[in-house]
């Protein structure tokens, strides 16, 4: 198996949570996420009372960093565990 960069590893993964969160952010935006969410919960057979708060842009782009730095971070060590369990003498 041929090695792998645990660095571009992670920016795959950080910006597909990235861009994931974004389009998230951009249904609160539109108003879509509540009816989304209530549709997706009937499928798994659940009903509970929870909101959805108003559309914040320092809220949005928190998210977005965030789960952007989280993701970055899940996939460089994946990329790392990848590299050691395959035997590559460098990440």
């Amino acid at each position: 198996m041929s090695n792998t960069n645990a660095h571009k590893v992670g920016l795959v993964v950080g910006g597909a949570f990235a861009i994931m969160h974004a389009v998230w952010a951009l249904a609160v935006f539109l108003g879509v996420a509540k009816p989304f969410l209530d549709f997706v919960m009937g499928l798994h057979f659940l009903n509970f009372q929870y909101d959805v708060l108003p559309f914040s842009w320092g809220s949005a782009l928190t998210l977005i960093v965030i789960t952007g730095i989280i993701g970055y971070l899940v996939g460089a060590v994946l990329g790392f565990l990848w590299n050691k369990v395959h035997g590559a003498s460098h990440v």
